[in-house]
């Protein structure tokens, strides 16, 4: 791994801010971030970054490698608990085992968000769609969760009349981050093809303003990743290993899907960030729901305390050493 692209990324406004966040709790400082605040902050980034993947779509339209890349993500989203189930089934019964499976096949949009803004500093190109992709990933992965409890469960404790499979669809596909990554994908999709004089006019919130919010939104971050480390003692050493080696592996596999594709490098970063990053919001929100077997101090806290640190400040870095590896980089 080329250690100069770590340093790099380390030593970047977002990261560093992260690491302010985690020194913060670290030195018992009294910082904290209001709590409507963050909920705003990462509602706009979200707005943001779909609107400005409509915009992009808009430019590539839907041939190749459109669709076969948003196909092989959804795909992903699929086998990736289905590997981690068997991986957690050592160790775990069948609802833990499936609710952090569920979430390490889910998506953080805030390491995608980290990755764009890596490639942006790298100087290396990228397309707008992967958003497509960044927001199909989410719901399949929970649904799948969802699906081993129901088929793996002892049969004295199937959740068979506790499931109510509309509400389950209903918050995986409508959970408030996939609504409105994809509405506003669409709504910049619609913008670029109908109104082109509007995106003048947007271009200050969804241009300039990102980066600082994005940086604000990691330090929040950094002091919630460092309050749940203590909680890591719970997950016991097996979990703690699982949270760092899984990514690694799934990146992996992501690296072998995006050179099949032959996606240039900056979109294969982001497909694989896609498959390495792991979800602390709408999979625990649903697993909390639907799955109150399984312990949320495992799925919430290996995800959030590690998972998400490890991607950001290292994983970011090593996969793209990856990319360049076993991808050209095209200027």
């Amino acid at each position: 791994m080329e250690s100069g692209l770590i340093l790099q990324n380390v030593l970047t406004p977002p990261v560093l801010f992260f690491f302010l966040g985690t020194i913060a709790v670290f030195v018992r400082s009294d910082l904290e971030i209001p709590a409507p605040l963050p909920k705003l902050f990462s509602l706009y980034l979200l707005l943001a970054i779909g609107f400005r993947g409509g915009l992009e779509l808009q430019k590539s339209g839907w041939g190749y490698p459109v669709i076969p890349t948003v196909m092989c993500a959804i795909l992903m989203s699929l086998i990736i608990p289905l590997i981690c189930f068997g991986v957690l089934r050592i160790k775990f019964d069948v609802f833990n085992s499936a609710a952090i499976a569920a979430a390490y096949g889910s998506i953080s949009a805030v390491t995608f968000i980290t990755a764009e803004s890596f490639l942006e500093n790298q100087g290396i190109p990228f397309d707008g769609f992967m958003v497509a992709a960044l927001a199909l990933m989410e719901s399949p992965a929970i649904i799948v969760g969802l699906l081993l409890v129901k088929l793996g469960a002892p049969i004295r404790k199937k959740p068979s009349n506790r499931m109510r499979w509309k509400e389950i669809l209903h918050e995986a596909l409508l959970n408030g981050s996939a609504y409105l990554l994809v509405g506003s994908l669409l709504i910049g999709f619609i913008t670029a093809a109908n109104n082109p004089s509007a995106l003048e006019k947007m271009q200050p919130f969804t241009g300039k303003l990102f980066y600082g919010a994005e940086c604000f939104f990691l330090l929040d971050m950094g002091i919630v990743a460092a309050q749940r480390l203590p909680r890591l003692k719970q997950a016991g050493t097996f979990l703690i290993f699982f949270a760092i080696v899984m990514p690694i592996f799934n990146a992996l596999l992501g690296v072998l899907v995006a050179k099949a594709l032959a996606l240039e490098a900056g979109n294969a970063l982001l497909f694989v960030v896609l498959c390495a990053s792991a979800s602390y919001l709408a999979v625990p929100a649903a697993m909390r729901m639907t799955v109150p077997e399984a312990k949320s101090s495992y799925y919430i806290s290996t995800t959030l305390g590690l998972t998400f640190p490890f991607n950001i400040v290292i994983g970011i870095p090593l996969y793209m050493s990856l990319v360049n590896k076993m991808i050209p980089l095209t200027t």
